[in-house]
């Protein structure tokens, strides 16, 4: 027998076959509501429901309910509970009561915005979102404003993507503040806000921005298509998210951006790209994405266009240096000794001298040896994490070779590879090469170079078959796109650009004159 242990699997499943609940309506009898509340929430001391007479002869009844620790405890001493002590003389028990309703709602809540609710489902959500309700008795309709006020922690400077010039801010686990953070940087009507709630038990907010007239109508309502689509219980960070959204799931090459930099997501957005933003983590997300893309950063837009092309050819070579450089290494020494100078061979051969093992088996001991170090480094303390990292492949190496076990020469070629994976701005892409780094290596031991061409044949067209959105992953390589080259490889300045009459990409956006520069942040 299958027994259900998830209580809100039923629910999910009325609601997909067209069965969803009906609203449920809020009665008017305020005792009645309180019952209600408590049965709903249980014995939570969190919950504050206080109760107030107002009116000629007090006699009319009020109640302010709201969370503890989700609320700004100001707001609602001098914005709620101080209004509703006020003496209203106009009021007595024979007031009609829509008339109270009314008057508290336009003139005695002095907060900026006041909302009314008439779902119980909406009203329990309000108060778990850091709300004040006040309700009347007498009266079906509460009223609600918003008094957030937990702990937020400030805007820092970035932590994973650093720069030498540029913006230092980044985004918080707030949505209203990254919000905020773009909409400063874009002073334009047309930049669109659209807000969705995923998830049954956290129901997460997750908004998407856009710029209306750039980014292309079938990207959003692909992008909102998705993600009504989801059907999970909640969604705690971007990455929950991505994995529901992206095309392809049998690849390690990630298929959305993520950012920390609110100046890399106004980039994109002024590319024609859409920016999904969770609750609750300082990680946005781009759609859509390419493989070029995570070799951009939003540097190159902050200095000559001569320094940004170098460093961005720098971080090309570094990435393929990280993928090949062991499976090189291991073609080289075990298949194809004719093609390494004498000298050098001679050197090497000495080097391995005494070492019992292939080179296949030392690159792999160095490999896994450096990725263990490497996660030692992330989840240590971050005061001694670095040393370890550091000390220990230093010192591992160093004993290795007095040992025998490894050549000299294998702890270099590893220790330019560890290096190298660090130089990629973007960590999502560095992922894959090392992941990719053991097949290749495998290959190298197997059938030398030939071996190696042909896992790169198959990573290529395995590539050319992605898609993000409906992009193709390589793009502007493959389709070749001439008018995108001159911010692929290169970044051209924008005086060369508009005298070759270069014009924007228009993968992803309209042909809008909004986006006649063609400069995306990373």
């Amino acid at each position: 027998m299958k027994f259900d242990w998830n209580p809100f699997h039923k629910k999910k499943q009325e609601t997909r076959s067209g069965n969803s609940q009906k609203e449920l309506p809020i009665s008017d009898d305020l005792s009645q509501n309180i019952k209600r509340l408590s049965d709903e929430f249980g014995d939570n001391s969190e919950i504050i429901i206080r109760e107030l007479n107002t009116g000629m002869k007090k006699d009319i009844r009020v109640v302010s309910i709201y969370m503890d620790g989700l609320v700004d405890q100001t707001l609602v001493n001098e914005f709620i509970l101080e209004s509703l002590k006020l003496n209203h003389s106009d009021f007595d028990k024979n007031t009609p009561k829509k008339d109270v309703f009314n008057e508290l709602r336009m003139n005695a809540l002095t907060l900026s915005n006041v909302k009314v609710i008439n779902d119980w489902d909406q009203l329990v959500l309000t108060i778990l979102s850091g709300s004040t309700l006040v309700m009347i008795d007498g009266w079906n309709e509460v009223l609600s404003g918003e008094t957030q006020g937990w702990e937020e922690r400030a805007i820092q400077e970035p932590t994973s993507q650093t720069v030498v010039r540029g913006p230092k801010d980044s985004f918080t686990e707030s949505l209203k503040v990254n919000v905020t953070l773009i909409r400063k940087r874009i002073k334009n009507v047309n930049l669109r806000v659209e807000t969705f709630q995923i998830g049954t038990v956290s129901r997460t907010n997750i908004s998407i921005m856009y710029m209306k007239g750039i980014a292309k109508d079938d990207l959003i309502q692909e992008v909102k298509r998705r993600l009504e689509k989801i059907d999970t219980d909640s969604i705690i960070e971007s990455g929950n998210l991505e994995e529901f959204i992206q095309d392809h799931t049998s690849t390690p090459f990630p298929q959305l951006v993520n950012s920390e930099r609110p100046d890399a997501a106004v980039g994109n957005l002024l590319d024609g790209r859409v920016v999904i933003l969770v609750d609750g983590t300082p990680f946005v997300l781009i759609a859509p994405a390419t493989f070029f893309q995570f070799f951009q950063s939003p540097e190159d837009y902050y200095q000559r266009a001569d320094i940004a092309t170098l460093l961005r050819l720098l971080r090309f070579f570094v990435f393929f240096l990280s993928l090949f450089a062991p499976s090189i290494y291991i073609a080289l020494t075990t298949y194809h000794q004719e093609m390494l100078p004498f000298p050098l061979l001679i050197n090497l051969a000495a080097q391995r001298e005494g070492v019992p093992f292939p080179a296949f088996v030392e690159a792999l001991i160095m490999e896994v040896t450096f990725e263990i170090l490497r996660e030692a480094g992330v989840r240590m303390p971050r005061a001694v994490g670095q040393a370890v990292s550091i000390v220990g492949a230093i010192v591992i190496g160093e004993a290795a070779v007095q040992a025998g076990i490894i050549s000299p020469a294998m702890v270099i070629v590893v220790g330019i590879t560890a290096i190298s994976s660090f130089a990629v701005p973007s960590f999502s892409i560095a992922i894959p090469a090392r992941i990719l780094r053991f097949l290749l290596m495998v290959s190298a031991a197997t059938a030398g170079f030939y071996g190696m061409i042909l896992l790169v044949i198959m990573m290529a067209a395995h590539m050319n078959s992605l898609r993000s959105f409906g992009v193709p992953y390589l793009e502007p390589l493959s389709p070749f796109n001439l008018a995108a080259q001159a911010d692929t490889f290169v970044r051209l300045p924008p005086k060369v650009k508009q005298k070759f009459t270069f014009k924007r990409d228009n993968t992803v956006n309209t042909a809008n004159p909004l986006n006649k520069e063609g400069d995306s942040n990373g």
